[in-house]
């Protein structure tokens, strides 16, 4: 077991390790502010022009949705990384990690947004637009507020795991926490500064499960 938790081999790892929680918990939480605003932004967007000339911008919006959902992160990480360049857009591997989880998030944010929006009942609307409001403040004041509400419990579970796949960008040399363990993994061959980043992803982000798993429960009762 000593080889698993080497005192010596963990010390040496745990500054690094350590100054990789900052640029963790930043990438974490600039994806996840960017992807859930985009989400907000086009889910908007999509039900303000429902029914209006303007439909075919939807089904884009859609269509963003689908394709990024079904995009795997490590995939558009390692297309924009390693690929861009040659389009001539050259990105640091922080940035790329950014865009490519704000992105999905982005895709998933605005599905779950748009759910929320759709559930509200039809009334609702018509209730706002004939006090007077148009239909911009009929949403703002009325619809999106209960849809909000609803979208909280699935949007935290895409944010915890959002925050976790700023694991991917150990893959393009950021020094995040799963990057900083392995470079001192490789020149020690031992596990240990492996199994201190584990350690460290669940200090990070067992609290975010524990909180989203107390939303779910409380929004499903009431």
């Amino acid at each position: 077991m000593r080889i698993f938790f080497d005192p010596e081999v963990l010390a040496a790892a745990w500054p690094g390790v350590r100054s990789g929680i900052g640029v963790t918990l930043g990438l974490a939480l600039t994806s996840i502010a960017a992807g859930v605003a985009l989400g907000l932004v086009l889910a908007t967007i999509r039900a303000l022009i429902r029914g209006a000339p303007l439909r075919p911008v939807g089904g884009l919006i859609a269509a963003y949705a689908d394709v990024f959902r079904a995009m795997p992160p490590l995939v558009l990480l390692v297309v924009l990384y390693f690929a861009a360049p040659f389009a001539g857009i050259e990105l640091s591997g922080f940035m790329a990690a950014f865009v490519a989880l704000g992105l999905v998030l982005g895709a998933s944010a605005e599905e779950i947004f748009w759910a929320g929006i759709t559930s509200v009942n039809r009334g609702q609307w018509e209730a706002a637009l004939s006090t007077g409001l148009s239909r911009g403040e009929a949403f703002r004041r009325v619809v999106l507020p209960q849809a909000v509400r609803l979208t909280i419990p699935p949007l935290t579970n895409r944010a915890i795991a959002t925050g976790k796949n700023t694991a991917l960008a150990s893959v393009v040399a950021v020094p995040e926490v799963l990057n900083q363990a392995a470079s001192v993994q490789a020149q020690t061959a031992s596990p240990a500064p492996l199994l201190l980043a584990a350690g460290v992803y669940v200090a990070l982000f067992l609290p975010l499960v524990r909180i989203g798993r107390w939303l779910e429960t409380r929004f499903h009762i009431r």
